[in-house]
Protein backbone atom coordinates (compact mmCIF):
# COMPACT_ATOMS: atom_id res chain seq x y z
CA UNK A 1 0.00 0.00 0.00
CA UNK A 2 1.24 3.42 -0.96
CA UNK A 3 1.90 6.02 2.14
CA UNK A 4 -0.11 9.01 1.96
CA UNK A 5 2.08 11.68 1.82
CA UNK A 6 1.59 15.83 2.65
CA UNK A 7 3.60 17.42 0.41
CA UNK A 8 2.43 17.52 -3.05
CA UNK A 9 4.44 19.94 -4.77
CA UNK A 10 1.66 21.58 -7.20
CA UNK A 11 2.17 25.21 -4.59
CA UNK A 12 6.00 25.56 -5.15
CA UNK A 13 5.45 28.19 -7.53
CA UNK A 14 2.88 30.13 -5.14
CA UNK A 15 -0.58 29.04 -6.64
CA UNK A 16 -3.23 26.35 -4.45
CA UNK A 17 -6.35 25.22 -5.60
CA UNK A 18 -9.45 26.21 -4.49
CA UNK A 19 -12.46 23.25 -3.73
CA UNK A 20 -13.29 22.70 -7.29
CA UNK A 21 -10.12 22.73 -8.59
CA UNK A 22 -9.26 26.62 -9.81
CA UNK A 23 -5.77 27.50 -9.21
CA UNK A 24 -5.01 30.59 -7.09
CA UNK A 25 -2.06 32.57 -6.07
CA UNK A 26 -1.66 31.54 -2.38
CA UNK A 27 -1.66 35.76 -1.09
CA UNK A 28 -5.60 35.51 -2.87
CA UNK A 29 -8.15 36.93 -0.80
CA UNK A 30 -10.11 33.69 -0.37
CA UNK A 31 -6.74 31.79 1.11
CA UNK A 32 -6.07 34.88 3.08
CA UNK A 33 -9.69 34.56 4.42
CA UNK A 34 -9.99 30.51 5.42
CA UNK A 35 -6.20 30.65 6.92
CA UNK A 36 -7.14 33.08 8.90
CA UNK A 37 -9.89 30.99 9.84
CA UNK A 38 -7.54 27.65 10.05
CA UNK A 39 -5.14 30.06 13.03
CA UNK A 40 -8.43 30.72 14.62
CA UNK A 41 -9.30 27.18 14.86
CA UNK A 42 -6.07 26.30 16.61
CA UNK A 43 -6.47 28.57 18.66
CA UNK A 44 -9.95 27.30 19.64
CA UNK A 45 -7.86 23.80 19.98
CA UNK A 46 -5.65 25.68 22.51
CA UNK A 47 -8.36 27.07 24.78
CA UNK A 48 -10.28 23.36 24.77
CA UNK A 49 -7.17 21.89 25.79
CA UNK A 50 -6.97 23.53 29.16
CA UNK A 51 -8.65 21.85 32.22
CA UNK A 52 -11.48 23.83 31.87
CA UNK A 53 -15.76 23.20 32.33
CA UNK A 54 -16.38 20.03 30.00
CA UNK A 55 -19.43 22.29 29.02
CA UNK A 56 -17.41 25.00 27.12
CA UNK A 57 -14.91 21.75 26.16
CA UNK A 58 -18.44 20.66 23.98
CA UNK A 59 -19.29 24.26 22.81
CA UNK A 60 -15.35 24.61 21.22
CA UNK A 61 -15.77 21.50 19.90
CA UNK A 62 -19.26 22.51 17.90
CA UNK A 63 -17.10 25.51 17.00
CA UNK A 64 -14.51 23.99 15.33
CA UNK A 65 -16.78 21.71 13.58
CA UNK A 66 -18.27 25.01 12.63
CA UNK A 67 -14.76 26.75 11.42
CA UNK A 68 -14.60 24.20 9.16
CA UNK A 69 -17.25 24.54 7.71
CA UNK A 70 -16.71 27.99 7.31
CA UNK A 71 -12.88 27.45 6.05
CA UNK A 72 -14.73 24.76 2.98
CA UNK A 73 -17.21 27.41 1.97
CA UNK A 74 -14.15 30.13 1.89
CA UNK A 75 -12.55 27.66 -0.13
CA UNK A 76 -14.52 27.24 -2.45
CA UNK A 77 -14.45 28.39 -6.32
CA UNK A 78 -17.64 30.30 -6.83
CA UNK A 79 -17.74 29.14 -10.23
CA UNK A 80 -18.33 25.43 -9.17
CA UNK A 81 -22.04 24.94 -8.47
CA UNK A 82 -21.56 21.30 -8.33
CA UNK A 83 -20.00 20.86 -5.36
CA UNK A 84 -22.23 20.59 -2.63
CA UNK A 85 -20.65 21.78 0.89
CA UNK A 86 -22.03 21.73 4.44
CA UNK A 87 -23.41 24.75 5.49
CA UNK A 88 -24.10 26.88 8.51
CA UNK A 89 -27.12 27.21 10.44
CA UNK A 90 -28.69 29.70 12.41
CA UNK A 91 -28.97 27.60 14.90
CA UNK A 92 -25.54 27.53 14.93
CA UNK A 93 -25.81 31.34 15.73
CA UNK A 94 -28.09 30.47 18.56
CA UNK A 95 -26.05 28.46 20.22
CA UNK A 96 -23.53 31.28 20.48
CA UNK A 97 -25.84 33.98 21.27
CA UNK A 98 -27.54 31.21 24.12
CA UNK A 99 -24.48 30.80 25.50
CA UNK A 100 -22.91 34.30 25.56
CA UNK A 101 -26.40 34.96 27.60
CA UNK A 102 -26.19 31.95 30.12
CA UNK A 103 -22.59 33.23 30.77
CA UNK A 104 -23.23 36.69 30.89
CA UNK A 105 -25.96 35.75 33.59
CA UNK A 106 -23.13 34.73 35.67
CA UNK A 107 -20.75 37.42 35.22
CA UNK A 108 -20.28 41.19 37.11
CA UNK A 109 -22.43 43.58 35.20
CA UNK A 110 -19.06 45.35 32.68
CA UNK A 111 -18.71 49.05 33.09
CA UNK A 112 -15.14 49.24 32.08
CA UNK A 113 -12.85 48.34 29.15
CA UNK A 114 -10.92 45.18 30.76
CA UNK A 115 -7.14 43.94 29.88
CA UNK A 116 -6.42 40.52 28.41
CA UNK A 117 -5.38 38.05 31.29
CA UNK A 118 -6.99 36.19 34.00
CA UNK A 119 -5.05 32.88 33.43
CA UNK A 120 -3.97 30.74 30.62
CA UNK A 121 -7.28 29.82 29.42
CA UNK A 122 -9.16 33.23 29.69
CA UNK A 123 -5.88 34.66 27.69
CA UNK A 124 -6.17 32.03 24.88
CA UNK A 125 -9.73 33.08 24.36
CA UNK A 126 -8.48 36.66 24.41
CA UNK A 127 -5.92 35.94 21.25
CA UNK A 128 -9.21 33.49 19.92
CA UNK A 129 -11.87 37.49 19.98
CA UNK A 130 -8.61 38.83 18.26
CA UNK A 131 -8.03 36.12 15.24
CA UNK A 132 -11.85 36.18 15.00
CA UNK A 133 -12.11 39.62 14.40
CA UNK A 134 -9.57 39.46 11.65
CA UNK A 135 -10.95 36.87 10.50
CA UNK A 136 -14.18 38.71 9.84
CA UNK A 137 -12.60 41.62 8.69
CA UNK A 138 -10.90 40.07 5.80
CA UNK A 139 -14.40 38.05 5.26
CA UNK A 140 -15.80 41.34 4.88
CA UNK A 141 -13.30 42.52 2.71
CA UNK A 142 -13.50 38.82 -0.05
CA UNK A 143 -17.56 39.80 0.34
CA UNK A 144 -16.83 42.98 -1.69
CA UNK A 145 -15.58 41.55 -3.98
CA UNK A 146 -16.94 37.94 -4.43
CA UNK A 147 -19.74 35.98 -3.29
CA UNK A 148 -19.64 35.14 0.39
CA UNK A 149 -22.61 34.03 2.34
CA UNK A 150 -24.06 36.69 5.09
CA UNK A 151 -24.35 33.57 7.50
CA UNK A 152 -20.98 33.56 7.28
CA UNK A 153 -20.54 36.80 8.35
CA UNK A 154 -22.86 36.60 10.90
CA UNK A 155 -21.93 34.11 12.73
CA UNK A 156 -17.69 35.26 13.02
CA UNK A 157 -19.23 38.70 14.27
CA UNK A 158 -21.27 36.95 16.90
CA UNK A 159 -18.41 34.11 17.89
CA UNK A 160 -16.16 37.00 18.40
CA UNK A 161 -18.71 38.17 21.25
CA UNK A 162 -18.70 34.43 22.03
CA UNK A 163 -14.79 35.02 22.94
CA UNK A 164 -14.90 37.81 24.64
CA UNK A 165 -17.61 36.70 27.47
CA UNK A 166 -15.75 33.08 27.61
CA UNK A 167 -12.43 34.91 28.29
CA UNK A 168 -14.36 37.02 30.99
CA UNK A 169 -16.29 33.96 32.50
CA UNK A 170 -12.89 31.73 32.39
CA UNK A 171 -10.83 34.54 34.24
CA UNK A 172 -13.91 34.30 36.91
CA UNK A 173 -14.00 30.58 37.12
CA UNK A 174 -10.09 31.09 37.92
CA UNK A 175 -10.78 33.08 40.27
CA UNK A 176 -9.05 36.05 38.73
CA UNK A 177 -12.18 37.97 37.38
CA UNK A 178 -11.65 41.26 35.43
CA UNK A 179 -8.23 42.85 34.98
CA UNK A 180 -9.97 46.63 34.61
CA UNK A 181 -7.93 49.36 32.51
CA UNK A 182 -7.45 52.58 34.22
CA UNK A 183 -6.82 55.30 31.70
CA UNK A 184 -3.89 57.33 32.40
CA UNK A 185 -4.39 61.12 33.39
CA UNK A 186 -2.52 63.29 30.35
CA UNK A 187 -0.74 66.05 31.90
Amino acid sequence: MESWKIYTKTGDKGETSLIGGKRVPKYHLRIEAYGTVDELNSFVGLIRDHDINPHYKNILLQIQECLFIAESLLAKDETDKKIQLPCLKESDISLLETEIDIMNDELPVLSNFILPGGGMAASNAHVARCVCRRAERIIIALSEKLPVQEIIIRYFNRLSDYFFVLARKLAYDNGAGDIIWKARACD
